[in-house]
């Protein structure tokens, strides 16, 4: 068995490369080696490269949140017609696809408004209308992935990071050494994730061959806002977490609007068998604790 990761290059394609299991094959795909948009080069490649009993992981996904609102066109063409591409081409050979989504797919209100809900998201509390064009897509192509194959497994997760240059917990370090004060938005609760966290999980759904024609959240365990989720980033560093104030996302507008409440629960996940993912605290001392 082959496990090709397409959007190899991102934060949790290379986390599932770092910590494939041993004698695994994992075959990294960026968009310069597999253009998922186009459908004629995904059917060329799966003739070629792929087998009944291989899987693919689809981690190729338009997630410029914000860029998403003024290009609806760029992001419908990665996430949901590339989506419907590796499904097609899995269906077509018999292969196994995991297609990676979001909690952006929620028809939840979005913040400033408070969450109207508490309890965590299960699977099956999808409306039909997110609030934002990347959740709208994301949503469409789930739908497309169980469309053009009903097998495929569907993972849901939320706020993922690794604590590098770019995410959210590698900025809150970057900009704790540059200001005295950093002011973050405290009205969004949702459950930030590590990416590494998220491939074993993977990892683990892969080889006990799990949630077949499911669809399964995984996040780390827990919740809290950005404004938690900083304060316990400079707590961590050694840093005094009072250095960071809380906002509202009314404070700092931006074109996509985001949810105000994401937290997503893990029973669909464990029901299936898999062990659910740490705390949320305790994978981001794995990240930030060397």
């Amino acid at each position: 068995m082959r496990v090709y990761v397409t959007g190899g290059a991102g934060q949790v394609g290379r986390a599932l490369a770092a910590t494939g299991p041993d004698g695994m094959a994992c075959v990294g795909l960026s968009s310069a080696d597999l253009d998922v948009t186009d459908a004629d080069a995904v059917r060329r490649w799966s003739r070629e490269h792929l087998a009944g009993g291989d899987v693919i992981v689809n981690c190729a996904a338009y997630t410029r949140v914000d860029d998403a609102e003024s290009d609806a066109a760029a992001a419908t063409a990665v996430n949901v017609d590339g989506a419907a591409h590796l499904a097609e081409a899995s269906a077509a050979i018999g292969a196994r696809l995991v297609h990676l989504s979001t909690d952006y797919v929620f028809d939840g209100p979005a913040a400033p408004r408070p969450p109207d809900r508490t309890a965590p998201y299960e699977p099956d509390d999808v409306g039909g209308d997110p609030p934002s064009v990347y959740g709208r897509t994301k949503l469409a192509g789930e739908r497309a992935v169980r469309a053009h194959d009903p097998a495929a497994t569907i993972v849901r997760t939320a706020w993922v990071y690794t604590g590098g240059d770019g995410d959210f917990v590698g900025t809150m370090r970057r900009l704790a050494a540059e200001r005295d004060v950093l002011t973050v938005v405290d009205d969004q609760l949702g459950s930030p994730t590590y990416a590494p966290d998220l491939a074993r999980g993977l990892w683990q759904l892969i080889e006990q061959d799990a949630g077949r024609g499911a669809v399964l959240h995984a996040t780390n365990a827990g919740q809290t806002t950005w404004y938690g989720l900083a304060r316990e980033v400079l707590a961590l560093d050694g840093l005094d977490p009072d250095r960071v104030r809380p906002c509202t996302t009314a404070d700092f507008p931006r074109p996509a609007p985001r949810p105000a409440y994401s937290v997503l629960s893990p029973r669909s996940w464990t029901g299936a068998g898999l062990a659910p993912l740490p705390d949320w605290r305790d994978a981001l001392r794995a990240a930030l604790v060397r």
